[in-house]
């Protein structure tokens, strides 16, 4: 495995880490293609509950409160999930996953279509977060197999977040659609069954699984230092909250804003140019080979960010919104492939997958207060207003992002890990 980048091609990757280079790597496409067909249903999840819950309740608030409940379950769960597949492997943590996911999401549907008290929704919502599938940080992690440290991990980082915002442009179009001209219930239904499927069908991929970590004598190692401890991955877990502001933000207001004017169909196209703008970005820092250190263009990112998300209340029709939209997408994907980059750095290649479901985690969590938040706006103050939530989200991570930025230099104390972009240094390998 160590020779698979260790080759006179990896010298030219160096150089010029593009996409086709990444693209070759040798065993990729064996689980890119069946992960992206197990993350797309994520893309579909939160939409869905709310277009549900929102047609069985009447109020945004209450079908906002109910996908908070699943966004902090599953944001609670995921870092859990993470340890195991590090120490068991992603196929023993995945299977029974998505059984258990695709049976509480169509509890939630049943529960919702009847009628049920809030507090049996909560109920469902429980299981439903707790079991969402963690393809993105599993895929992720067998690109660090693959690439032992290699630069194209950059680029790596960068497809990643492509291909994530690429299911977030088609998942709220196709969610929008089953929901508002098949059944309200439609699209929660798909997104159950497509995460079985796709979910299985990741599963099977067992050769590029990473190994688990073993003792000497073979037996599965039982103690690893989490994730957790190390302080950079803190600093990012409280900068990915923001973005998740931003995220939840954007689906409860723009449902509302489209509603508002008369045209809810809008809702899906208007997040899906938010989904492209992210998604281009993210095309254009994979191909970029960058002089700047990632701290550095995390801080820019950032910033540009939070200013972005800070004008996003005062849109006041749908094509200045879509264009506002637009460039709040273009501007998280450099602040989320620059987050997923350091982890290489910061994070022993043993604890990475929990590391990045930390990181997913904290997305769906601060999705999950800010579908929350924004709902309660929207259903008290004017319309619109849920668009002041992404604004304080991203304000409140940037002045911490700034306060703490010293502690995404560096690796953690006493561990020899990987080096990523922007440094060289030689490093022992297998």
């Amino acid at each position: 495995m160590a020779s698979t980048v260790t080759t006179s091609k990896d010298s030219a990757a160096t150089s010029r880490p593009g996409y086709g280079r990444l693209l070759r790597t040798r065993g990729a496409w064996t689980f890119l293609l069946p992960g992206f067909a197990a993350r797309q249903p994520f893309a579909m999840l939160t939409l869905s509950i709310v277009l549900l819950v929102q047609h069985t309740t009447g109020s945004y608030g209450v079908a906002g409160a109910v996908a908070a409940v699943t966004g902090v379950s599953m944001a609670l769960f995921a870092p859990y999930t993470g340890r195991l597949a590090d120490r068991h492997g992603q196929r023993a943590v995945l299977v029974p996953g998505v059984l258990v996911h695709a049976a509480a999401g169509l509890g939630l549907t049943a529960l919702a279509l009847n009628g049920a008290p809030l507090w049996a929704l909560f109920a469902a919502a429980v299981p439903t977060g707790a079991s969402v599938p963690q393809v993105g940080p599993m895929v992720r992690a067998r690109w660090g197999v693959r690439l032992k440290g290699s630069p194209l991990m950059a680029t790596a980082a960068a497809f990643e977040s492509v291909t994530d915002e690429f299911t977030f442009v088609v998942g709220p179009l196709l969610a929008t659609a089953l929901c508002t001209t098949v059944d309200p219930s439609a699209g929660l239904v798909t997104e159950a069954a497509l995460t079985l499927v796709g979910g299985l069908l990741f599963a099977a991929q067992k050769g590029t699984q990473p190994p688990v970590a073993t003792s000497g004598d073979g037996h599965t190692r039982v103690r690893q230092a989490s994730a957790l401890r190390v302080p950079g991955v803190r600093v990012l877990i409280v900068t990915f909250l923001g973005i998740g502001s931003v995220f939840g933000g954007m689906q409860v207001s723009l449902a509302a804003f489209t509603e508002s004017i008369g045209e809810p169909g809008l809702n899906g196209v208007l997040y899906g140019v938010f989904a492209a703008g992210n998604m281009l970005a993210g095309l254009a820092c994979g191909a970029i080979a960058w002089k700047v250190a990632p701290q550095r263009r995390l801080i820019v990112a950032y910033a540009a960010l939070a200013l972005a998300a800070s004008a996003l209340w005062t849109a006041d029709s749908a094509p200045l919104l879509g264009a506002l939209g637009l460039l709040v997408g273009m501007c998280i994907a450099p602040a989320l492939i620059t987050g997923y980059t350091l982890v290489e750095s910061l994070v022993p290649a043993g604890a990475r997958t929990e590391a990045f479901t930390w990181l997913t985690g904290a997305v769906a969590l601060g999705q999950a207060a800010a579908v929350t938040v924004a709902g309660q706006f929207e259903d008290r103050l004017w319309d619109g207003a849920g668009f002041l939530v992404p604004m304080g989200g991203t304000l409140l991570a940037l002045a911490t992002l700034l306060a703490l930025r010293s502690r995404l230099a560096g690796a953690p104390r006493g561990r020899t890990v990987a080096r990523g972009m922007g440094h060289r240094e030689p490093v022992a390998v297998d």
